[in-house]
């Protein structure tokens, strides 16, 4: 498998592993030096992110994948991920956003894990 096939299967595998809450396949899939930059600015490191998943502060349901853009550079790439995703956060209600991801990533190996998300809208 290419880098680029690899990379949009991680993409999906991220998202499948958050609806799951899937502890240890999110730890694989992040870097421990991720930090997630959600919409309002917040940052949160990797523990931090995959606690907020697990203890149900962030509840996604649903993710349909719309485009993924990826460029590799020797070890280094960069994802930007579109999907719409239905997900209730921070106490709200449940909603369908229209997701973009940034994601940086790097190869430890053979694989690769991401290292930082900044997310936004499309």
């Amino acid at each position: 498998m290419n880098d680029e096939a690899a990379i949009t299967n991680l993409y999906r595998e991220m998202y499948s592993a958050m609806i799951r809450k899937d502890e240890a396949q999110l730890a694989q899939i992040l870097h421990d030096d991720f930090v997630l930059v959600h919409m309002t600015g917040m940052h949160q490191a990797k523990n931090e992110y995959i606690n907020a998943i697990t203890d149900g502060v962030l509840n996604y349901y649903t993710e349909d994948t719309e485009n993924v853009i990826i460029s590799v550079s020797g070890d280094r790439a960069k994802l930007t991920g579109q999907s719409k995703v239905n997900a209730a956060v921070f106490g709200g209600g449940r909603h369908t956003w229209r997701l973009q991801l940034d994601i940086a990533l790097v190869k430890n190996g053979d694989n690769w894990q991401m290292t930082r998300a900044e997310a936004s809208t499309y």
